[in-house]
């Protein structure tokens, strides 16, 4: 009677719990301590052009820390990008221009501005912080037979960001997003984002992203290659200097 009981309990939690809740699973689960793979961006115009960059990144800790340097098109061929995350202050996000030989650095007001032409922003390549954001949780779907959590995710004036909201949809048997459409100040879908993961080490790791500016009617997708997780990366590669020296590899 008691495990019955106790049976009845724990089903009634998870049916309860509350979008904090789940989202809260989500900031705590696993990740690795650092990773590094090979990146594939394809921009995809109203007119169906498409352009394609290649780049090499680096990330730790939880990727709060990440650089990236572009290697192809030939024109892009040593633009580097450099972010550090901080949970007291705003974060430090670092463009480095080959052609004007000068560091950018991107302000929190600009972090709505588009990434080297993509439909992710730069606050878009950012973490979001758990308790500047409000969660809802919605009715529970399922999205190609992956039975998931619905979350409504509103961020906090603290937040400072672009958007009004974001529904998210997570997968329960691993915690990673599955997709995701985003709303712009005027409450209008701006993004719809669907994301495909890999699981190496016990991680789920992302292997592809795919955004499309529904406004725009641009799309971009990013595909990861060669990706290895806990590999020991120095956290002193997360320096300035360092984005003017592509990887050998």
């Amino acid at each position: 009677m008691k495990k019955f009981i106790f049976g009845i309990i724990s089903i009634s939690f998870v049916l309860g719990q509350t979008g904090y809740e789940i989202a809260k699973m989500v900031d705590e689960k696993p990740t690795p301590k650092d990773l590094s793979n090979k990146t594939k961006m394809v921009l995809t115009n109203s007119k169906g052009k498409s352009r394609t960059n290649a780049m090499v990144s680096k990330s730790t800790d939880g990727n709060k820390k990440q650089i990236i340097w572009f290697i192809e098109p030939k024109d892009d061929k040593g633009v580097a990008f450099l972010k550090i995350e901080h949970d007291d202050k705003d974060d430090e996000m670092r463009m480095w221009l080959p052609a004007f030989k000068k560091v950018r650095r991107i302000s929190s007001k600009k972090k709505g501005d588009s990434f080297m032409g993509s439909d992710l922003s730069y606050e878009d390549l950012s973490s979001r912080e758990l308790d500047e954001n409000k969660y809802n949780r919605l009715d529970d779907e399922h999205v190609d037979e992956v039975d998931c959590y619905v979350l409504e995710i509103i961020p906090k004036p603290e937040a400072k960001s672009t958007y009004t909201k974001h529904i998210s949809w997570i997968a329960k048997d691993g915690l990673y997003g599955v997709k995701e459409e985003s709303y712009d100040k005027r409450g209008e879908l701006k993004k719809k984002k669907s994301f495909t993961y890999q699981k190496l080490k016990n991680y789920y790791v992302i292997k592809k992203v795919f955004v499309e500016d529904v406004q725009k009617k641009h799309t971009t997708e990013v595909t990861f290659s060669d990706v290895q997780v806990d590999t020991g990366i120095d956290e002193n590669l997360f320096q300035e200097k360092n984005l003017k020296r592509l990887p050998h590899n």
